[in-house]
C-alpha cells in the first residue's frame, strides 16, 4: 500500500497541448474544443507563447502539440514553431489540413517543425466533407498530407470514428498508407462538449464497435512494419474507464488560446474549478499549486469504490469530466467502470439514436469573420 503522500505525488508533465486559437474553418460535430469558444481578441501573443514553451521545457515537458481550432489561422505560426524549437521542444502540428498551404508548410519546416498530424473524416470524399462541414475539405487535406511527406516530415493521420464512418475503418487505414503516413490514430468519439451535443447522432452500435475492434487487430497484423496503428475504443462500451490523460494533473497540461491552464481539454465543463492563467502565474506554479490541478490529482480525493480498488493507480477513477457529464458529480466513479452504481445507465444512453442533422461546431454569430485567416 502506498502512503497518502506517495499517492498524491506530483510528476513532471511530458506533454503540452497548446491551443493557439479556437478559430477553425471546419465544423466537426465531435470537436474537442469547448462549446463556449474563445474569441480571437483574447488570444495569447507570440512572446507569451514563447515564454510558456520555455517554462514548459524547464518543467520537463518534451513535446508540444500545436493545436486549435486550426493553428494555421495564426499569422505568427512560423514564429510560434520557431519558439518551440528554441525551447528544445518536439513540435507537433495538429491541423485540419485547411488553412495551411504547402508553401507555408515549408516555412514551418524551416522554422523547426518536427511532425504533422492531419485529421481525416472519412475515406469517401463527399461523406468526409459533410462530417467536416466544409466543402472541399477532403481534397485539401489529401494535398497537404502529400506535401508533408514531400518535405520529409513524419505524418500521422487522425481518424475519429463514429456511426457515419465506422464501417470504413479499413479503407481509412488504406488511405493513410496511400498518403504516406507512418502512424494512424483510430480514435472513437469521446463524448464531451460538441460530441455530447451530437451523441445520439454519432454513437455507433455495440456490434459495430466490436467488428471495428477486430478489424483493427487484423489491420495491425497485416500492416506490421508499414504503419503504426493506435486505437481508442468508445468509453460507453468499455468495462473499465480510461486513465484520462494519464491521471489528472499527472503527465500533461493544456493551455487555452487566452492562457488558461487546464488538466485536460474538457476540464472547464466541471463547475467550481479555478483555472490559473499564464498571464498571471508561471507555468510551474500553476502545475504545482493551482486549485484545478490539485482538485483530483493522485487518489486521496476518491470515494468508494475507487478508494479501495486495486486499479485506483491504473485508471485513477476514470475521467472526471465524464463522471460529471453523466452523474452531475465530478468526484463520482466514472460510470464506464462496471463497479459504478451508474454503469447500467450507459447502455441506455448508448442506445439513443437520432437521424437529425449535426450540430456543427461554429463560432458564435457575429464572429464568423474570425475564422478564415489562414497562415
Amino acid at each position: 500500500m502506498t502512503s497518502p503522500g506517495e499517492r498524491n505525488a506530483t510528476y513532471a508533465p511530458l506533454g503540452l497541448l497548446a491551443e493557439l486559437t479556437h478559430r477553425c474553418p471546419l465544423g466537426c460535430p465531435y470537436c474537442s474544443n469547448p462549446v463556449a469558444l474563445e474569441p480571437r481578441k483574447g488570444e495569447l501573443d507570440t512572446a507569451t507563447w514563447a515564454r510558456v514553451f520555455r517554462e514548459a521545457a524547464a518543467l520537463g515537458v518534451l513535446q508540444v502539440h500545436l493545436s486549435g481550432g486550426e493553428p494555421g489561422a495564426r499569422r505568427d505560426l512560423v514564429d510560434i514553431v520557431a519558439a518551440a524549437r528554441a525551447a528544445g521542444l518536439y513540435g507537433n502540428l495538429i491541423t485540419s489540413g485547411v488553412g495551411i498551404t504547402e508553401a507555408s508548410l515549408g516555412k514551418l519546416a524551416d522554422a523547426g517543425l518536427d511532425h504533422v498530424q492531419i485529421s481525416i473524416q472519412d475515406s469517401i470524399p463527399a461523406s468526409a466533407d459533410v462530417i467536416a462541414g466544409y466543402t472541399g475539405a477532403f481534397a485539401r487535406k489529401n494535398a497537404l498530407a502529400h506535401g508533408v511527406v514531400r518535405l520529409g516530415l513524419p505524418l500521422t493521420v487522425n481518424v475519429v470514428v463514429h456511426r457515419a464512418n465506422i464501417e470504413r475503418v479499413g479503407a481509412m487505414v488504406e488511405l493513410a498508407l496511400e498518403l504516406g503516413a507512418s502512424r494512424v490514430e483510430i480514435a472513437h468519439v469521446q463524448y464531451y462538449g460538441w460530441a455530447l451535443a451530437n451523441r445520439a447522432i454519432l454513437m455507433p452500435e455495440r456490434e459495430q464497435v466490436a467488428r471495428a475492434a477486430a478489424e483493427v487487430e487484423e489491420l495491425r497484423q497485416r500492416h506490421h512494419g508499414r504503419i503504426v496503428i493506435d486505437a481508442v475504443v468508445p468509453d460507453y462500451y468499455a468495462r473499465y474507464p480510461k486513465p484520462c490523460v494519464g491521471g489528472w494533473g499527472r503527465r500533461s497540461l493544456n493551455v487555452t488560446p487566452s492562457g488558461k491552464v487546464l488538466p485536460c481539454h474538457a476540464a472547464e465543463t466541471i463547475p467550481g474549478l479555478t483555472f490559473w492563467n499564464v498571464t498571471e502565474h508561471a507555468l510551474g506554479d500553476i502545475w504545482q499549486n493551482s486549485p484545478a490541478f490539485r482538485a483530483f490529482r493522485g487518489t486521496n480525493w476518491m470515494p468508494e469504490p475507487c478508494a479501495s480498488c486495486a486499479r485506483r493507480d491504473i485508471d485513477f477513477g476514470g475521467c472526471r469530466c465524464q463522471a460529471f457529464a453523466l452523474t452531475g458529480d465530478a468526484t463520482a466513479t466514472d460510470p464506464v467502470c462496471h463497479l459504478s452504481p451508474r454503469h447500467a445507465e450507459l447502455a441506455t444512453l448508448a442506445a439513443e439514436r437520432s437521424e437529425a442533422a449535426y450540430t456543427y461546431r461554429r463560432m458564435p454569430a457575429g464572429r464568423e469573420a474570425e475564422v478564415e485567416t489562414p497562415a
